[in-house]
């Protein structure tokens, strides 16, 4: 075990033990459920590479969708980029462990189309950035667990405590706001971020230029990846 361990485990840790009194907040990861230690076993191999490869960007989302993270454990990666992984980058794939869940419903749920074009446009890019939620947690409407909304102000809050140890933890040179939420939430807590469109919503040629832009353009190197 490495001196980077207790970090991750007291992460995950702090992740599964989170309540939420109402049925319009998932916790994927919660304890109890063989589909959410499948979860935190692809969150913790996610991280753990992430921290060997020392990235110099984060990306930071805004939550947890249905068809993705809900699912995976994983920031914006549904099951079929976790299962078939990305080759340009070198990351996720069953090969590398990361393992499929068999939530009751969701069975005919694989792709989503944020994780589609964010995992393909760093695909093309060559660029291997962490990435994050301000709100690590699936928002949905009440009872409709197959649905997405948008964070509220006191779930950001919340999801802002995880973003600041994962920034103290990872030290990313740049610091990338996809979409308002994002942006909205660093700002309120202090942490400096450049921003790019969310690619939902019509959102992708948007989406790709910025982060092209940025990654092209930044002063640092992505050599670490």
């Amino acid at each position: 075990m490495t001196r980077y361990a207790p970090f991750i485990d007291d992460l995950i840790h702090d992740l599964a033990h989170e309540a939420f009194p109402h049925d319009d907040v998932f916790n994927q990861y919660t304890i109890g459920d063989s589909n959410n230690d499948i979860r935190r076993a692809n969150l913790r191999r996610y991280l753990n590479i992430m921290r060997e490869r020392q990235p110099t960007y984060l990306l930071v989302m805004e939550a947890p969708g249905y068809r993705g993270c809900r699912l995976t454990g994983l920031p914006v990666t549904s099951r079929k980029v976790m299962l078939e992984g990305v080759p340009e980058l070198d990351i996720f794939g069953e090969a590398q462990g990361f393992q499929n869940v068999s939530d009751t419903g969701f069975e005919n749920v694989h792709g989503e189309q944020s994780a589609t074009i964010v995992w393909q446009t760093l695909a093309d890019l060559k660029v291997l950035p962490l990435i994050w939620n301000t709100f690590p947690f699936h928002p949905c409407k009440a009872n409709k667990p197959r649905s997405n909304r948008r964070p509220r102000k006191p779930e950001t809050t919340l999801g802002s405590r995880y973003l600041h140890d994962v920034v103290d933890y990872f030290k990313p040179e740049v610091i990338v706001a996809v979409g308002n939420v994002a942006e909205e939430t660093m700002m309120s807590v202090g942490i400096n971020c450049l921003k790019v469109r969310h690619p939902a919503q019509g959102g992708k040629q948007d989406f790709v230029a910025g982060v092209s832009k940025i990654f092209t353009t930044s002063k640092v190197s992505d050599d670490k990846t």
